[in-house]
């Protein structure tokens, strides 16, 4: 297929520090041509306190929307018009949509995530999730599976961190907002509480950063007697593919295990959809940027 650039062609893309090693340009390129949508992606180096700038730049270039990646998501939210309700209560994005100067924000880890296990056959509609790590990623898992029918969530955070506070107040806003669901902030190190609740749970989620380098050897659960038959055990790390936790797990006999990779894949496919209202051509581009 080749590219054509236009006078009509529209821009969208990423904006962070780093942002030279992303593969988004490629996927999101990709899709635009498959897909015959005059559209282009880049990435564009922006720093913290930039932000503000880069919007009316934005707005001046016609540029149609643009994912966020560190350090700018917590600058951008309180930069926007409007924010979808999970960006609402997060108060974080990584996704904004221009139309007609008005921009709305979105956050789209947490649907990624979700997305991902709908595509390895878990649903999270009506049950019980224990959710280790409450950082960026983590709360926004947690609130998505609370917005998209979860029964009940229990994050598990080290209670002397310094989010924990801010944690708790998520979980009171969601409250209010998805009465139906039930979350709970737990102290990451009550061991006996986490392992207790994992024997009870339907979905087990690490989002935190044990199991990556250069902790490729730990896990955060040391009890293996935790991994129940009908539990599904899941990681937000892609690399390495399989932490220590997931081959425990698997080797325990668990229902399910299914690994952080997905998420990226889907992020950018929910982001996509905001983006052009299209879907991108997903099999494809597992195939081309996701292949193992």
């Amino acid at each position: 297929m080749e590219r054509r650039i236009s006078g009509t062609t529209t821009m969208y893309g990423l904006i962070g520090s780093p942002v030279s090693h992303s593969g988004s340009p490629a996927m999101y390129n990709y899709s635009f041509q498959k897909l015959g949508i005059d559209s282009v992606y880049l990435a564009w180096e922006i720093k913290e306190g930039q932000v503000a700038e880069f919007i009316e730049s934005a707005k001046l270039l016609n540029i149609k929307g643009f994912n966020i990646t560190m350090p700018c998501k917590m600058e951008t939210a309180g930069l926007v018009d409007e924010l979808s309700p999970a960006a609402q209560i997060i108060g974080a994005v990584n996704t904004v949509v221009i139309e007609d100067g008005k921009l709305t924000g979105h956050i789209t880890d947490g649907k990624g995530f979700v997305l991902n296990l709908e595509d390895n056959g878990v649903s999270i509609k009506d049950k019980k999730i224990v959710l280790m790590g409450g950082g960026g990623a983590g709360t926004a898992i947690f609130v998505q599976a609370a917005l998209d029918g979860a029964k009940e969530i229990l994050v598990f955070n080290r209670k002397t961190s310094a989010n924990f506070e801010k944690l708790e107040k998520i979980a009171q806003r969601l409250s209010q907002m998805v009465p139906e669901c039930k979350v709970e902030i737990c102290d990451l190190e009550d061991e006996l509480l986490l392992y207790d609740t994992i024997k009870k749970s339907d979905i087990l989620i690490n989002a935190t950063n044990v199991g990556m380098s250069p902790k490729t050897d730990e896990s955060l659960i040391r009890d293996m007697s935790v991994y129940h038959k009908n539990l599904v055990v899941a990681e937000i790390i892609y690399n390495p593919k399989e932490t220590k936790m997931m081959a425990d797990a698997r080797k325990a006999g668990v229902k399910q295990v299914v690994g952080g990779k997905g998420m990226l894949l889907w992020q950018g496919v929910e982001a996509f959809r905001l983006y052009t209202g299209q879907e991108m051509p997903v099999e494809e581009v597992k195939q081309l940027f996701f292949a193992e």
